[in-house]
Order: structure tokens, then sequence, then C-alpha cells
């Protein structure tokens, strides 16, 4: 018998963007279903095992409160149960990997339990339902109204149907915009379109950005090899046209250049290197670029390695859409089989900087990312369906190259901002990187609202943005200050008796949406600072 839950809000889809909206929504003394595939909620953090990725400004502005909390609460996790050496403990910036991405590398398992426990008080009280590993499998309208949306379990294929005033989608690809009907966009738009002087010359719904299948290893005393991947063969010799060389190798284009250079693997190094991210992304050392748990961080000998999570350009799946096209299975494992190469390649190939090859002590650290094998739950998904909004974000909006060095890009109806570069990865369609300079922006409202569906929201990088300017929109901050403000948006629907589409219309009812989410610690504009 179909078990049926009838709620306030039902968040589809348990990423970042979706932690934030429930926060919100609870906040607001809503009651929320949150359901989520993977083990641990949060998406890009935690499942997908991705430091965040963030703006230089972070520590004194441009991200929400709640936001800022979550980063308080990661850092308070560590003092309050890790032996951290003197420095490390009175330093208010405490970056326990002292990764080079980010001015807070950290443990994806550490943002789950801070997760959790921002959660826990709401599941007591009965207010918050998460419902976990299920995954949407289809919805019920009324004219352009969701009225259910069905979920399955996936281990007994047991169904739930969700019945709520609002429906968010929270999915890490957008799933429920074809199960309602609600018209999206996928892959890349052309110039005609769009007017992006990046834009492709013909629209190809099949070319999205690159997945990787992260992992995370230390390198300990004795042999730690795996077993050689039955497909070692094939990856070994799999080479891009513009790479420069075997994908199996510590060469990359230079995003910004798209010149091929070689990375550098310093394994446990003594020095740290520290650089402007402005003008050198941290890139070259791999090692330090997405460190996670840095020695010198916690008590002497406390650690026998440092913790890296590999989140490289070499994990780069081109292979093929995930979205829309029936052999998704087949490139989520062929990606995972591509990150499983490299791991064997690392640990018995790799150049050495000693002249040796391969590291046989490189060790995967299943306990880390909360998996059998060391690898992440999850893949790593930059690109997503995209809602057809009242208004989408284009290049011309935001790249400094189009319109210059003219301060922070302003919208109108403004619920939040964000700052990263325009950064595509390579692409399924067979792009190199596109990486252009980027203007500090805001996050319009329109863009949360779709043309047609009444009650339904996005929540994560499914938002009204294009091919191009979702490569500024798709990091952590951002996706948290999207979710927020949409669990803002629909509260304060809930609260008037409207939809969105009406609020964003009437520009009185937009100005109280705003106070209220100034009031809750949504940054709405910027500062006078140049972009990079």
């Amino acid at each position: 018998m179909t078990r049926r839950i009838t709620t306030d809000v039902a968040i589809v889809g348990g990423g970042l963007g979706a932690v934030a909206a429930a926060l919100a929504l609870l906040q607001r003394g809503r009651r929320v279903v949150l359901t989520e595939e993977y083990a641990w909620l949060g998406g890009q953090l935690t499942s997908q095992a991705v430091p965040p990725d963030e703006h230089i400004w972070v520590e004194q502005f441009g991200i929400t409160a709640r936001y800022r909390a979550l980063r308080d609460d990661i850092r308070k996790y560590y003092r309050d149960h890790y032996p951290l050496s003197a420095s490390a403990r009175i330093d208010r910036e405490l970056n326990p990997g002292r990764g080079r991405v980010s001015k807070l590398c950290h443990e994806p398992r550490v943002a789950n339990a801070v997760i959790t426990a921002q959660l826990a008080p709401y599941r007591s009280t009965g207010r918050l339902t998460v419902l976990q590993p299920v995954v949407p499998v289809s919805a019920e309208m009324s004219g352009t109204s969701v009225r259910v949306v069905t979920v399955a379990d996936l281990r007994t294929g047991a169904e739930t149907e969700l019945a709520a005033e609002f429906f968010v989608d929270g999915t890490e690809t957008g799933d429920l915009l074809p199960m309602t009907g609600t018209a999206f966009v996928v892959g890349a738009e052309s110039r005609a379109d769009t007017g992006e002087p990046s834009a492709a010359e013909v629209a190809d719904p099949g070319n999205v950005q690159s997945i990787a299948w992260c992992f995370a290893f230390d390198h300990v005393a004795g042999d730690q090899t795996i077993e050689r991947p039955v497909d070692y063969d094939y990856w070994r010799s799999f080479e891009l046209p513009y790479w420069g060389a075997p994908m199996l190798s510590f060469t990359a284009p230079n995003p910004r250049t798209l010149v091929p250079e070689d990375r550098t693997m310093n394994v446990n190094p003594e020095r740290d290197v520290t650089g402007d991210p402005r003008f050198d992304p941290g890139d070259r050392d791999l090692w330090l670029f997405r460190r996670i748990a840095a020695r010198s961080t916690f008590a002497d000998g406390f650690y026998d390695s440092d913790i890296v999570l590999a989140n490289w350009p070499q994990l780069d799946y081109v292979g093929g859409s995930i979205i829309d096209f029936e052999d998704r299975a087949v490139h989520l494992a062929a990606a995972k089989a591509q990150s499983r190469a490299y791991v064997y390649w690392l640990q018995t190939e790799a150049p050495r900087p000693d002249g040796g090859r391969g590291w046989s002590g490189l060790r995967l650290r299943p306990d880390v990312v909360g998996t059998d094998d060391g690898f992440a739950q999850a893949p790593y998904i930059r690109e997503s369906r995209r809602i057809k909004a009242i208004s989408t974000v284009r290049e011309q909006d935001v790249s400094i190259k189009v319109r210059g060095y003219d301060g922070p890009a302003r919208f109108e109806g403004s619920v939040g901002v964000g700052m990263y570069r325009i950064d595509l990865h390579p692409s399924t369609g067979g792009d190199n990187y596109i990486d252009v300079d980027c203007a500090p922006f805001e996050i319009p409202l329109g863009a949360l609202v779709p043309v047609a569906t009444q009650n339904l929201l996005p929540a994560a990088k499914n938002i009204g943005t294009t091919h191009i300017t979702n490569g500024a929109y798709r990091l952590h901050p951002v996706e948290w200050n999207i979710g927020e403000s949409t669990g803002e948006l629909a509260a304060f629907c809930l609260d008037h008796g409207i939809s969105p589409q009406q609020l964003a219309a009437d520009p009185a009812q937009i100005e109280q949406l705003q106070r209220r989410l100034t009031e809750a610690g949504v940054e709405l504009h910027w500062p006078e600072v140049a972009g990079y």
C-alpha cells in the first residue's frame, strides 16, 4: 500500500540548496518533507565530496548569515572534537585542510555531521520528515500546479506520495522539471538563442559540463595499490585532442589560456604554498589544491598523513551526458571507472619528483567519504536542467569581458548575491574550458520563478541561467543562497496566499520579500568591488 504524506512544502532532492531551503522554511514555522537519494544530505558539499569553492571576500561579506553559520559550525566541530595545534585553535579563519581552493577546506563527513545537527531539532519536533534513500518517479498535476510527487525507496521499491502546497526541486539534475511538465532548457543554447559571445553556433541539448567522480586519499607506509582495473589500458591511452597528453597524466589545459600545462603532486609537503586566486588559481600542485586535512593543523603526530580530496581536471568525464539519455547508467559507471584508473595510475606509474614512478602508499579513504571504496557516494555534477524562467541570466549580464569592469552586476528584484568566474569544464559536446572573468553578481528573483508552473521552485543549479552563466552560479555559496531564498520565497507565498508569478509582478510585494530576506541575513547587493 502506498503511503501518503501531506505537508506544507515538499523538497525533492537533498542537495546543498535543498538543505538551505529546508532551514529557511522550518525557521518560518513551516512543515517540510525533504528527500534524498544518497546517505548524506548536502550534495556537492557532502555526498559528492567537494570542498567549498568560494570567492575571496567570503570571510567579510558576500554570503548569507545561514551560510556563514554553516561555515562557523564546521570550524566549531573541529575545535570541539579534534586535537588542533595551538596556532590552529586560535585561528579565527581556521582552514583544516589548508587547501588552496578555498578558505575552508574540510572533510565532507564533518559537513554531514554539521548539517545533521542543524536539522536535528526540527526532525525531533516532527516538523521535518527526511526520506532516504528515495528518488522521484512521477508527479500528479492539476493544470499548472503540482499536487503530488511520488518517490520510491531505492532499497525496497516502496512508494510514498508527497502532497504539498509547494514543491521545491533540490535534485542535482532538475529531475522534477520533466515530471511536472515544467518548461526547461538542457545543454547548450545557441548564440542566436541567448546572444552570448561564448555560446555555440548551434544549440545542443546533449552538451553539458563534464561530471567527475571524486575520491579521498592519504599516503602511508606499505603497499596500498588497488587491483588493476580491467579497463586500465583503455583509460591509459585515452586522450582528448586539446589536452596535450593522455588523461592519465599530470597534464591538463590551463582553463584561462587553454595551453596544456604540467601539474605537480608533492606528497605530504613540509611547506604550504599561498597566492592570490585572482591571478593564481592554486591548482598547479594537485596535493595542495583540495587538501582537506593538513597534518600541521593538528597536534604533532596525530595525523600520519595529510588527507586529499581529488577533484582534478584529469577526472573530468566527457563521454556523454547523464541528463535525458537512456545510457545514463553507462556514463555514470564510466566516470567512476576513469577515476579508478587514475588512482591505479597514481599508485603505479605517476612520475614522482624524485624521478621514480608511482606512490604505492597512496591509500583510498572510504571513511572520509562514507563509502566502501573511497570514492564519493555520488558524482560531482556541474550542470542541470534549467527552468525557463521569468528572467534568465546571460553572459553579457555578468561577464567582465563583455560588460567591462563596471562594478557588480545588478538585477531587478535581487534575492541574493554570488561570485565565481564563468568557469565551464570540458563538455560532452567536445568543448574545451570556457573560463571568463566575472563581475560579482546578484541573484534575480525572476530566475527562481518558472514561466508557468505555479507552485514549483528551483533550489540548485536548475534556476534561470544559461549553459554559460551556470558556470558562475553553480558553486557552493551561490547554490546555498539560491536554496535559502527559494525557501523564503515559498514561505512568503504561503503566508500571503499568492503564487511566485504574482509576487514577481508586484513591486510592492517584491520589496516586502526583500525586507524579509535582509532581516534573515541575506545580502541583496555587493559593495563596490571588482570581479576576477
